[in-house]
């Protein structure tokens, strides 16, 4: 999750941690050279109180939430844009306007989600994909559209992922896997109780499984083998679509898609033109 993500889930804040990030969030550029002790003076609490605060957001200490300032500044987080997630236009905005929002907010959710991956994630999610005996996706209403787009690609080299909730009942698709498949789960909230209920019984029978969501808090975390945790500036339920969420999801299984493409290019590469050859050029 962005730092600055972290600075507006203010629910859970005592109020020194509410002033505190909220001096950080309007101050980045400044409080990235701030000694904790400027800090502390600059939000009237105290040495002990920052050292909290940054571990309430999950870091170590000081030190590293200034780090995590530093970088943010660098990537110029705060400024991906000011369009907004749920509610992508303003009353009397011209089509061309709304085109241009658009535009800018499917950017900015491929520059967030980039943001928040790392190497070492990628790797082993597309090791995972390359080597699993079978593949099941696991997803419901829009997310769905963008498993299927994934299943369609993957059958460009030789791979044919199974929807779970292809013949409506995907517990006993779930009852079928091995440990030698690989179950993906595709959820914004990780909130989906079937979901969750099936992630903890492939969990008790060790069979492996990867969860792309946006909610890093999600129960679901905890029975995933490996979780990509992707947050975007839009709330679960008061908006008009699920425009950067969806953006995100269809970068990051492009992404792993081309990963594993790549791993196998020359293969896939002669492949795809002995096929091309042979049904279209016979």
């Amino acid at each position: 999750m962005l730092l600055t993500d972290k600075l507006q889930q203010t629910d859970n804040f005592t109020d020194n941690e509410q002033r505190i990030a909220t001096y950080i969030a309007g101050n980045m550029d400044a409080v990235a050279t701030m000694a904790i002790q400027e800090l502390a003076a600059a939000t009237y609490t105290s040495h002990s109180a920052i050292v909290r605060f940054a571990k309430t957001l999950g870091y170590s200490g000081y030190r590293e939430l200034r780090q995590a300032v530093v970088e943010a500044v660098h990537q110029n987080v705060a400024a991906l844009t000011d369009v907004d997630a749920n509610f992508p236009f303003r009353p009397g905005d011209s089509a061309m306007d709304i085109a241009s929002n658009m535009a800018e907010l499917t950017i900015a959710a491929v520059r967030r989600a980039v943001l928040q991956l790392n190497e070492d994630a990628l790797h082993t999610a597309a090791e995972r994909i390359n080597n699993a005996h079978r593949l099941f996706l696991f997803s419901i209403g829009d997310s769905q559209i963008r498993a299927r787009s994934f299943q369609t690609k993957l059958t460009k080299i030789n791979k044919f992922a199974v929807i779970g909730e292809e013949y409506g009942d995907m517990m006993w698709t779930a009852a079928n896997l091995g440990q030698d498949d690989l179950a993906i789960f595709l959820s914004y909230a990780g909130m989906v109780p079937q979901h969750t209920r099936i992630l903890k019984f492939l969990h008790q029978r060790n069979i492996p499984t990867l969860l792309i969501t946006g909610n890093p808090e999600s129960d679901q975390v905890q029975y995933a083998t490996q979780t990509i945790a992707i947050t975007q500036s839009e709330q679960e339920r008061i908006k008009i679509g699920t425009f950067a969420s969806q953006a995100s999801f269809e970068y990051i299984l492009d992404t792993l898609f081309t990963i594993v493409y790549a791993k196998s290019y020359q293969h896939n590469l002669a492949q795809l033109k002995t096929n091309y050859t042979e049904l279209f050029q016979s």
